[in-house]
């Protein structure tokens, strides 16, 4: 545990380091959305549709109600288990890991198999409890990029990936950027294929565009 002391600087109580780890990753096992479509349907909502556990893939589903249900689930859970790690142990070091943790629970929940969800709401409503300033100037980036892409994940994906900069533009301590960097790359990860096909739709959209305003030779006296 050396390297963990190192990384928080002062000294951090095993009992409660542990306690946070163990209860925020039981927290974000309970994947809303799959538990909600076998309560419904009986079925494996990964067997489904996109085959993710997330809101979007449930609302495919069952409608928009099992959209908002899984949105809202797990977006409270990522919010509770950082007001546990806040109330609890009243160290913001331990809150900004909580808020990794939880995300981490969601993407790899150990009872499905570590096939779980892709953590956006979960790491929103973990931001929001932990400093909203994170959640607003996410939503902010958010809002400006896809103005400009006119892309709604991609946009989101490129929001996380500023979020350690604008922690570090807050002046948030070291171990607080460090937890905030690598929750930003878990969600990448967990969005590896959905950065891909964006960004290769996005090329395609540019050159057709390119394409549409070169001016065409006059035909007209052919």
């Amino acid at each position: 545990m050396a390297w963990i002391q190192q990384i928080f600087g002062q000294p951090v109580p095993l009992n409660q380091l542990m306690s946070v780890i163990v209860g925020s990753y039981i927290l974000g096992c309970i994947a809303t959305g799959y538990y909600l479509v076998r309560v419904r349907l009986s079925k494996d909502v990964r067997e489904m549709g996109s085959g993710n556990i997330g809101a979007k893939n449930v609302g495919r589903v069952l409608g928009s109600y099992g959209f908002w249900i899984t949105m809202l689930g797990d977006f409270l859970k990522g919010a509770i288990a950082v007001w546990g790690a806040w109330h609890f142990t009243g160290d913001s070091r331990l809150a900004a890991l909580a808020m990794l943790v939880v995300v981490i629970g969601h993407v790899w929940p150990i009872q499905l198999g570590f096939r779980g969800g892709k953590g956006i709401a979960t790491s929103l409503g973990a931001m929001a409890f932990y400093d909203f300033r994170l959640a607003l100037a996410f939503v902010g980036m958010f809002a400006a990029i896809y103005v400009v892409l006119r892309k709604t994940a991609l946009s989101g994906l490129i929001a996380f990936a500023f979020l350690p900069l604008v922690a570090m533009f807050m002046n948030q301590e070291a171990v607080r950027i460090f937890l905030i960097s690598v929750l930003a790359a878990v969600v990448l990860v967990a969005h590896r294929r959905n950065l891909v096909e964006e960004i290769t739709s996005l090329a395609v959209r540019r050159e057709v565009d390119v394409e549409d305003a070169e001016p065409k030779p006059d035909q007209s006296f052919k």
